[in-house]
């Protein structure tokens, strides 16, 4: 099978891809969470005309100029409104989110008034509406405030309170269990045998899945044999898992044991391999409705692959838009790079900003995707197409943002 660009891998990995169901969870609940109905708002805010400021509520024919002088009648508090109509010749106290009682029409604010027992006297005049919210400022009942698809913040949650919202419709999130495999693993925090190394890949593609929405499941490390890999395959589909994500075992080894005992368990091979660095034996099937993807077991691989396609089909179950995931930026190159080969490159870099506000980047010299330490120190990967020119220093690049 020859090597496929990594755009046709992607659209592959896409193809056919559905948004996942709704379900209703307590607004709680729901940051982060893909919203999967428009919102419309089920009252108006504010509900009824309210203070901008602490001061008093007046007539401003009554306050249009200075030395006027009127009668205290009452005040409004936030929660404990003035029930009443406003006296010609009056004023009531009244404070910042407060409702403007019957008569009033704007906010005399407390700088501008003198108080002279029950009485108030006119410092600078108002104008009309001056410090009033009017009911329904903010919106009204029945506008569209939150629409789908999106990703709900910190903002769109607070919004959907004020509109009278207790529980939001978002999509399932989608579940994504990590398997990584081999003999060599063992566990973070346990003592590795003399050939053997801690496994890493699978917390920091846990933490990518679920960065963007998913639950990760984590099933353990499977050993090199069919039955030890066949059991964490029905693990996974035993879990409902919406993505089944294997990491090392896909290449071409005769230990490499992940695509046949993916294929005993049914999995239709959609391509493996991909004309990319790193991240070459890429692999892609299904089981069902269950979409596996099979990752190398480099950690920069394995993490630069979860970035590059799980992290873009995480995002279209959730039924939002997958480009954020891919967007890149540009930079001018601080280091000469020497021509590229026919596979994609994805190359390390580190960021400088300059007093200028230009953003220069230098990418490391050494690019081994076994070393997970540059890579989490690295603030990009310079995307450099197949084939691509020798570049000079002060060329123009394109990099993916690593946050």
């Amino acid at each position: 099978m020859s090597l496929i660009p990594v755009e046709e891998a992607l659209r592959r990995i896409l193809e056919g891809v559905d948004p996942l169901g709704a379900e209703a969870v307590p607004l709680g609940e729901a940051n982060g969470r893909s919203l999967a109905e428009n919102l419309s708002a089920l009252r108006q805010q504010p509900p009824f005309a309210a203070s901008a400021m602490d001061g008093y509520a007046v007539r401003s024919a009554e306050a249009h100029t200075a030395g006027a002088r009127l009668r205290v009648q009452g005040e409004s508090l936030a929660g404990h409104g003035f029930h009443g109509t406003l006296d010609p010749g009056a004023a009531v106290r009244i404070f910042t989110g407060a409702p403007i009682p019957e008569g009033a029409d704007s906010i005399l604010i407390q700088e501008n008034a003198d108080r002279d027992g029950n009485d108030i006297v006119v410092r600078e005049p108002v104008e009309a509406g001056k410090f009033v919210r009017r009911a329904g400022l903010d919106f009204e009942t029945g506008q569209v405030l939150l629409e789908a698809p999106r990703r709900l913040d910190y903002r769109a949650v607070a919004l959907a309170a004020s509109m009278g919202y207790a529980s939001l419709p978002v999509r399932r999130k989608p579940v994504v269990a990590v398997v990584p495999t081999g003999d060599e693993l063992v566990l973070p925090g346990m003592e590795p045998g003399p050939d053997q190394i801690v496994a890493s890949n699978q917390v920091g593609v846990c933490a990518i899945a679920e960065a963007h929405g998913a639950r990760a499941l984590d099933l353990g490390i499977a050993q090199d044999t069919l039955d030890a890999l066949a059991t964490k395959i029905r693990q996974a589909l035993d879990q409902q898992a919406d993505i089944l994500v294997t990491l090392g075992g896909a290449s071409v080894g005769e230990h490499d044991l992940v695509q046949e005992a993916l294929g005993i368990e049914g999995m239709a091979l959609g391509f493996w391999r991909i004309a990319m660095r790193p991240g070459k034996p890429l692999m892609f099937g299904r089981i069902g409705r269950m979409r596996v993807l099979g990752l190398p077991g480099n950690p920069v691989s394995s993490l630069v692959c979860s970035r590059l396609f799980l992290a873009p089909l995480i995002l279209t179950l959730l039924g939002l838009p997958h480009g954020s995931a891919l967007k890149t930026r540009r930079a001018v190159l601080g280091l000469a790079m020497t021509a590229n080969d026919r596979r994609q490159d994805y190359v390390r870099t580190t960021l400088v900003e300059t007093e200028e506000g230009e953003t220069v980047a230098h990418p490391y010299s050494v690019q081994d995707s076994s070393m997970l330490e540059r890579f989490t120190n690295a603030d990009g990967l310079i995307v450099r197409a197949p084939f691509a020119e020798a570049l000079d220093v002060g060329a123009l690049v394109d990099y993916l943002p690593l946050p």
